[in-house]
């Protein structure tokens, strides 16, 4: 389910990205305006984000598609070992997976320059503060989804989450690419053969994570830290906290 999720993820930004960015797609044709385009493309990706969180892949797996929030979960204690290891090994499988079926669909457009296989690359203020920025946009994720998770908003987590990446992409993209996920960029890199920027994409975001879960343990306590799920307001079955186990080993 989380290879599955990341898969689509990247299959949806790959071939947003080719209709935006594009030369040959009419939609680029049609919309000069860059900062336009970008705010477009992170409609169309906070959207994917809310349909992944809320389809039923999402609310069993806890749609984390991103090795930072699973690593940082587990930081919390509230997701073991072994289940952290795979959701992670799968998310970098998946998201690989993804953007290789759109690349041999849409071939040479996602290949072209302006597209690049939407890889996240640093901007022209150059790779340090690319860091910073992901470690920013990834902090506040992150204290976002542990605050509403453990409040009334708890249901909506996945729509303030879409929010987000949405308006990062929209006005942060352009200096750090907006990654937030290591197997997101690790996907893209791969085949546009970009990996001397990876490091920046595999530590930047669970720094960030990190950083909001432990201001968050001290602040509130590790009793306020609520199950691992982003979407846990429904009756799929839970591996991290038990709810709906019992009546699944029953049945």
């Amino acid at each position: 389910m989380e290879a599955a999720e990341l898969g689509l993820f990247m299959i949806s930004a790959g071939v947003f990205g080719v209709l935006l960015e594009y030369p040959g797609s009419p939609l680029h044709q049609g919309l000069p305006n860059a900062a336009l385009r970008r705010v477009l493309m992170g409609m169309a990706m906070g959207a994917t984000a809310i349909a992944i969180i809320y389809s039923p892949l999402g609310k069993q797996s806890g749609a984390h598609f991103n090795p930072s929030v699973t690593l940082t979960f587990f930081r919390l204690g509230k997701v073991r070992g072994w289940d952290a290891l795979f959701y992670v090994v799968a998310q970098f499988i998946g998201g690989l997976l993804g953007i290789l079926l759109v690349a041999a669909v849409l071939r040479t457009a996602l290949a072209h320059p302006n597209v690049n296989y939407v890889a996240t690359l640093p901007g022209p203020s150059g790779a340090w503060w690319a860091w910073v920025a992901e470690v920013v946009i990834t902090f506040i994720l992150m204290s976002m989804i542990l605050r509403a998770t453990n409040g009334r908003l708890a249901r909506f987590t996945g729509v303030f989450a879409g929010m987000l990446v949405a308006t990062y992409i929209a006005l942060e993209s352009p200096l750090s690419g907006m990654s937030m996920n290591p197997a997101r960029s690790f996907a893209s890199a791969v085949p546009a053969h970009l990996l001397s920027t990876l490091w920046i994409y595999f530590t930047a975001p669970l720094v960030g994570m990190l950083l909001a879960a432990e201001l968050h343990l001290r602040r509130m306590g590790r009793s306020q830290v609520a199950c691992a799920k982003l979407h846990h307001q429904n009756n799929k079955r839970c591996i991290f906290c038990g709810f709906g186990m019992t009546q699944a080993r029953a049945a």
